[in-house]
């Protein structure tokens, strides 16, 4: 199922956060989102890893803000006054990704009572999709409504960097450790084992085919077609959940 397709109406304000430089946009459904943009330096990789590690996390119970595709078009930018701003939204003319905007939210912090069972779930979804993003610096972690919501997973599946020569082998990413150190939950290390399998069955060939189906076909750009580069994702997740899994942090590792 394709994630559902909005077009941009107004936009609002940039945020101002890292490198990617997403912004704030009205859209014709009359929903706010935060859209990472297409044209921005990170590359269109970074949006498909959203994408499927957004879907991930929803299999395994996570809470993440509903995405969608934002249609970008040329008058958007034509009335942006910030000149940075403006290159950005004329490289990104197009489909983009829109996250839902969680008005009223705020980032997750030590005084936030987190918890148990989703701090373990965060820990295993991370080290899963080998995401090196969630540290106290930057928990890419949201508090709404008493709830916690896990958001930008763009560094997350690495692998995809090295795909513009060709598909790499999947065993590599399948036997890659994963370092726990800084990780906003770390302290849940030990905890981590109780509920690896379980989560790892819920991880079906079936819901990685519905997940990567989500990815737009004009964001698979590789070296084969985008139906095999869909494939591939599921190819290298799944060889990581079928491995030794060495890259589960254990006890004492924290």
């Amino acid at each position: 199922m394709s994630l559902p397709l909005v077009t941009a109406t107004r936009f609002i304000a940039p945020l101002r956060e890292g490198g990617s430089l997403p912004g704030i946009v009205e859209a014709d459904d009359l929903g706010t989102y935060v859209c990472k943009f297409r044209g921005a330096g990170q590359g269109l990789g970074v949006l498909v890893a959203e994408v499927i590690v957004s879907g991930l996390a929803e299999l395994i119970g996570l809470r993440t803000p509903r995405l969608v595709e934002v249609d970008l078009t040329e008058p958007i930018a034509r009335y942006e006054a910030d000149e940075e701003v403006q290159d950005l939204l004329n490289a990104s003319l197009g489909r983009n990704l829109g996250v839902d905007f969680l008005p009223g939210s705020f980032g997750f912090d030590s005084s936030v009572a987190f918890p148990e069972d989703v701090a373990v779930r965060v820990l295993w979804l991370d080290a899963f999709t080998a995401n090196v993003d969630r540290s106290w610096r930057n928990p890419n972690l949201l508090v709404w409504h008493g709830d916690v919501w896990v958001i930008d997973h763009g560094a997350a599946l690495y692998f995809h960097h090295a795909w513009a020569g060709g598909i790499t082998d999947p065993q590599r990413f399948a036997d890659q450790a994963w370092s726990i150190d800084d990780h906003v939950m770390a302290g849940y290390v030990d905890r981590l084992a109780g509920v690896a399998d379980g989560l790892a069955e819920l991880v079906t060939d079936d819901a990685l085919a519905e997940i990567t189906a989500r990815v737009p076909d004009e964001w698979l750009v590789g070296p084969v077609p985008p139906e095999e580069l869909r494939a591939a994702y599921g190819t290298f997740l799944r060889a990581r959940l079928d491995g030794s899994r060495g890259w589960l942090p254990k006890r004492g590792a924290a």
